[in-house]
């Protein structure tokens, strides 16, 4: 029997089954989720009374509340496809990707409403604001007037095509400009399954969106989280002592967070004045961990901390660090490293780490390469964008542009990007691995290394540290702690006390192009690959 393949499923699995369960908890908004599909039904209605059709891209400019979660379906039930965007962009950005996509409709909390006159006067083709939670703006329209305007009747799934587009994410534009991820129904459903199946979701747990829902480890778990009947629960802002209030509030039972996060919480000063012992598990992603971070979080919240990896174009979980039976510790040390990996892939991913010739490098963890995915969960494509289409997916697989060890378990450490690697005399330099050193010492709060420009070994390490509050460290006791866990040509040459935070992406990531530019400025550097 042939049934499309369509996150629309995932709604009704929730609202069949769980439809007296409270199922998303925004603020001081409860709804089961038998409310909720009816909210998204009344959504999918105002979109069509407002003309939406196949294929155009509804735009959300939000936090992470209900609204935008009710856009997830409702998007894909009027045949139309959803499109967040990352609030932390300029206007000038988000008119960018704006007229790039092409959006029909913008939906917008209120903190952005003085974007609307740059929007309306350089997006020609926006021809609807809808406000999430302020008035109407001017000769536009108000959410909850939307809703009132009647209810879709349930579609038959029959009616979908499973290879049609649903949701369009931007990259954050880290390694460059911007680029609209297109994923089809059939590949969200797949990836909702895989992390149900890889991940052993129960409806029981409570889920904390602590990641924006614009950022690729944000939308991969609503689908899977309604799927499963799975409360979730709205996290607006990223404010520590907020979260660890909610844990408590909702008894969580788990969290997905990018190290940065992980850290905010540890020096967060009300750690230990919460309730936190619901937590069951917290997944690291969006950047790579380390053992000193898996440890310190373990001591912290008494939970099963592993990290993961994963890519906008991969929809976006691609692997995890969960137990592998066939895999023996050999040490405390070594189970620390395992958890602080990428892991392993999820189901329906293959994975490998191949040379420049496209061979699979020695799985020995030392021998580095690019990681290449294909798999079930893997983007339909660049929107708009068919020759970056074509580099990024080639011969069949997707070229991720990080590069990585192995080994005969197919666990995966991403050791940089090809970007990011420091090319020292010859030598290449893991500026991941120096950082991992860096966070080991006790007074560093953040840190980044990128390359900086040298007349005699071409280019070099250069560290900026931001230490944490009351805390003091000098150059030579940075080089000092050092010595003992790197080699010395990856030292730093150059370490720079900043005051932070460091700059980062919508998603948590450091800009490390822009701190290497303030190296490189009127000078050419040149990357591998």
């Amino acid at each position: 029997m042939f049934i499309p393949l369509t996150p629309i499923r995932c709604l009704y699995r929730g609202f069949d089954l769980y439809g007296h369960k409270i199922g998303v908890v925004s603020g001081s908004s409860r709804f089961t989720y038998g409310e909720f599909g009816e909210r998204c039904e009344r959504l999918a209605a105002g979109l069509l009374s407002e003309g939406a059709g196949p294929g155009d891209r509804i735009a959300f400019l939000s936090f992470n509340n209900h609204q935008l979660l009710e856009g997830y379906y409702a998007a894909p039930l009027a045949r139309a496809i959803v499109m967040p965007l990352n609030v932390r962009l300029t206007p000038g950005e988000l008119i960018q990707i704006l007229n790039h996509s092409g959006a029909r409709m913008l939906f917008f909390e209120n903190d952005f409403a003085p974007y609307l006159p740059a929007f309306r006067a350089s997006c020609p083709a926006l021809e609807r604001y809808v406000s999430i939670d302020g008035p109407a703006p001017e000769g536009g329209l108000g959410y909850e007037d939307l809703l009132a305007r009647g209810r879709i009747a349930r579609p038959d799934p029959m009616s979908f095509d499973e290879n049609e587009i649903a949701e369009i994410f931007y990259t954050s534009g880290s390694t460059g400009a911007p680029k609209g991820v297109a994923l089809s129904h059939r590949t969200i459903y797949l990836h909702a399954l895989a992390i149900t199946g890889s991940l052993n979701q129960r409806d029981s747990l409570v889920e904390l969106h602590t990641i924006p829902l614009f950022h690729a480890n944000g939308w991969g778990r609503p689908q899977s989280s309604t799927l499963n009947g799975i409360k979730q629960v709205m996290v607006r802002r990223f404010e520590p002592a907020y979260v660890l209030r909610l844990i408590e509030e909702e008894r969580a039972t788990g969290m997905l967070l990018v190290p940065v996060m992980a850290n905010a919480l540890l020096n967060c000063p009300k750690l230990g004045e919460f309730d936190t012992s619901s937590l069951q598990e917290i997944h690291l992603g969006g950047a790579a961990s380390s053992p000193e971070l898996i440890a310190r979080l373990e001591q912290a919240f008494h939970c099963a901390i592993m990290a993961g990896y994963g890519l906008t174009e991969t929809s976006p979980v691609a692997t995890d660090a969960r137990h592998k039976d066939t895999v023996c510790y050999t040490s405390e040390e070594d189970r620390l490293f395992h958890l602080s990996t990428a892991g392993w892939p999820i189901l329906g991913n293959e994975i490998r780490v191949v040379d420049a010739g496209g061979a699979d490098v020695p799985r020995d963890m030392q021998a580095a390469g690019e990681v290449v995915i294909r798999g079930d969960n893997v983007m339909d494509g660049y929107y708009k964008e068919p020759e970056a289409t074509c580099k990024a997916i080639r011969d069949g697989w997707l070229h991720t542009g990080d590069m990585a060890v192995w080994d005969g378990e197919n666990y995966i450490h991403i050791v940089d990007r090809k970007k990011d690697i420091i090319i020292s005399g010859g030598e290449n330099i893991s500026s991941i691995e120096v950082e991992k050193a860096i966070f080991a010492h006790p007074a560093v709060l953040e840190c980044a290394v990128v390359s900086a420009p040298d007349s005699k070994w071409g280019e070099i390490p250069a560290a900026l540290v931001v230490l944490k509050p009351g805390q003091e460290l000098s150059s030579d006791g940075l080089v000092e702690f050092l010595q003992s866990r790197l080699a010395k040509f990856k030292i730093p040459a150059i370490i720079q006390f900043v005051e932070g935070p460091l700059p980062k992406t919508g998603t948590g990531k450091i800009l490390k192009r822009e701190l290497r530019e303030t190296f490189w400025a009127g000078k050419e550097r040149r990357v591998q690959g």
